[in-house]
């Protein structure tokens, strides 16, 4: 038997069943006894079946593959999240099939079209493209990463409470101005910005918001980065300045730009990131950072996924009454760009 690719028939011949009952073994086998499914068990390791998973797929239109959308990969916290979901692998043995959505609408909704005619079993989306009402259109279990999520099931950082840290560690070191750096949000305002802006007005902090960064590269996040600090150089020259970047790829690029400019973090420059992406301890002065804690972001965000998943392979699923949303605490991590 183990020179040769062992069959349904095979099996059914050595455990006296039918090939049915071997069939309802791989695809339902919750439908067999214990006993059943324990003699099946034994009899497969016995002939040296080794699963043809193109056949199951077939049979039963489980690929076993997850997909991903991600916004980028020149986003420090995007590729550390991506590596966390593929290590994941080990525990649930889920294959990934994996997008970068940078050009808008359009070009996300050919991914998922494309994602969804692999079978894919469940979906994971990081990107804002699409909203979570167009997402939950597509009738598979989905989980939303740091993003809006109303009716899909979702995994984020409690983002108030990271930006409020934050907020307050610059507040305490007594900066004469505090200046928030993120992108512009047309439809309404995250926590971070939020947070920053109602502990600046409660302590009477002057401060800054400025959400002008754009781009689809690197380079040109970069080019924005650089004329935002010629920006706060010109206008804050006497004033000691705390910055607080909407994540570590952002505050590494302006702490690299005052290096240029001074050859080391001067006293009248505090400098707090947010993710705790790799990027932002290995810097050329490590970074204070507001870690989101992403390994457990990732592995709750599987876990969520996966039971949705596992639910759908039952005969008889019961999907949830309404979407799941799981809250990770942030923790503040000072080092050297803060007193």
């Amino acid at each position: 038997m183990s020179k040769k690719q062992v069959t349904f028939a095979d099996i059914a011949a050595y455990t006296h069943f039918s090939k049915t009952t071997i069939s309802r073994y791989f695809n339902h086998p919750d439908s067999l006894t214990l006993e059943n499914q324990e003699k099946i068990s034994q009899a497969l390791d016995i002939l040296g079946y080794k699963k043809n998973k193109l056949a199951k797929v077939l049979a039963n239109g489980k690929s076993e593959f997850i997909g991903i959308i991600i916004p980028n990969l020149y986003l420090h916290y995007y590729s550390e999240m991506l590596t966390q979901l593929l290590s994941s692998y080990s525990d649930y043995h889920y294959k990934f099939l994996v997008f970068s959505s940078e050009h808008g609408a359009e070009e996300e909704q050919q991914y998922i079209e494309e994602l969804l005619s692999y079978q894919i079993e469940g979906l994971i989306v990081l990107s804002h493209t699409l909203s979570s009402k167009q997402l939950s259109s597509y009738q598979i279990p989905i989980v939303a990463i740091e993003r809006e999520a109303e009716y899909i099931s979702s995994v984020t950082t409690d983002n108030y409470m990271g930006a409020l840290q934050a907020t307050t560690l610059l507040i305490r070191d007594k900066c004469d101005i505090l200046i928030h750096i993120n992108v512009n949000v047309e439809k309404t305002v995250p926590d971070r910005i939020r947070a920053f802006k109602e502990t600046c007005e409660e302590y009477q902090v002057p401060y800054d918001i400025d959400l002008s960064v754009s781009g689809n590269s690197y380079q040109e996040i970069l080019n924005e980065i650089r004329r935002i600090f010629t920006r706060i150089e010109e206008k804050y020259p006497n004033q000691k300045k705390g910055i607080f970047l909407s994540n570590d790829t952002y505050a590494n690029m302006f702490l690299n730009l005052i290096f240029q400019k001074y050859r080391e973090l001067p006293s009248f420059y505090e400098i707090i990131g947010f993710d705790n992406s790799p990027i932002a301890s290995e810097a050329i002065l490590p970074i204070t950072t507001v870690g989101q804690q992403i390994d457990i972001i990732a592995q709750t965000a599987m876990e969520l996924l996966v039971q949705q998943m596992e639910e759908q392979k039952k005969r008889s699923p019961k999907p949830l009454e309404k979407p799941v949303h799981k809250q990770i605490t942030p923790i503040l991590i000072r080092r050297n760009t803060t007193s």
